[in-house]
C-alpha cells in the first residue's frame, strides 16, 4: 500500500485528536526512520490551510499547536446541534479574567484594586476549574499574596497563539460574536444591558 501524502496524515491526526497538535507530537505518528522534518510538516499544514479555504473549517495554529476547527463565523448553526444553550458568564468574571490576562502577574488585591469591587472566591475557583487561570507564585510583599496569569488552555480557547495576540479593547467586542459564551456587550448593546461593574450581584456563585 502506498504511503498516504503527508498532509493527509496530519489532517487525519488533526481530525482525531480533538484538540491542538504540536509538531513534535506529530512527528510521533511517524516510524523513527520516517519522520519528517518540521519544515516539510509546516508546508504540508500550509497546504491544508490552502484547502480548507473555501471550506466551513479551517486550520488554526494556537499556543497547544494546531487545530482543525469550524470557522467562527459558523458557529451560530452549528451550535444548533445542540440543545443547551452554551454558559454564559457575568461580566465580573469577564472583567477579572481580562485584568488576569493583561496585566498578569496580578494579586486579588490589584484586581480589587482595577475593578473597585472585592472579588468573590467562587470567581477564582471558576476561572480555575476552566483551565484558564492559574497560579504563578507569591508576591514577594508582607503577606505574600498568590500571584495569577493565564494558562496555554486560556490561549487556545480565545485562539491566542501567545499573550501578544490579545486583541486591543476596541477588538473585545467581537469576541462576543465568536464565542456565544460570553457576554461582552456595552451597557445599552443588545436586548438588554448587563448589570453595571459595581454591584454586587455580579459576583454570583455561578460566576
Amino acid at each position: 500500500m502506498a504511503t498516504p501524502a503527508l498532509k493527509h496524515i496530519l489532517e487525519a491526526a488533526l481530525l482525531a485528536a480533538g484538540g491542538p497538535l504540536t509538531l513534535e507530537h506529530m512527528q510521533g505518528l511517524f516510524e523513527p526512520d520516517a519522520v519528517p522534518e518540521k519544515a516539510a510538516m509546516r508546508a504540508a499544514l500550509a497546504e491544508l490551510d490552502a484547502d480548507y479555504a473555501e471550506r466551513g473549517i479551517e486550520l488554526r495554529e494556537v499556543a497547544g499547536g494546531y487545530r482543525v476547527q469550524v470557522r467562527a463565523a459558523l458557529a451560530p448553526w452549528v451550535a444548533r446541534l445542540w440543545e443547551e444553550r452554551p454558559q454564559r458568564y457575568s461580566r465580573a468574571l469577564l472583567e477579572t479574567l481580562a485584568i488576569i490576562a493583561y496585566r498578569q502577574p496580578v494579586t486579588r488585591g490589584d484586581i480589587e484594586a482595577i475593578r473597585g469591587v472585592s472579588v468573590n472566591t467562587q470567581i477564582m475557583r471558576t476561572l480555575q476549574d476552566r483551565g484558564w487561570v492559574r497560579t504563578l507564585g507569591q508576591k514577594d510583599v508582607p503577606g505574600r499574596p498568590t500571584l495569577y496569569g493565564t494558562t496555554p488552555a486560556f490561549l487556545d480557547h480565545f485562539n491566542l497563539s501567545s499573550l501578544d495576540d490579545l486583541p486591543t479593547l476596541e477588538d473585545l467586542r467581537d469576541l462576543d460574536q465568536e464565542h456565544p459564551e460570553l457576554d461582552l456587550r456595552f451597557p445599552g448593546e443588545g436586548s438588554g444591558p448587563p448589570a453595571s461593574a459595581d454591584k454586587p450581584q455580579e459576583d454570583d456563585s455561578n460566576g
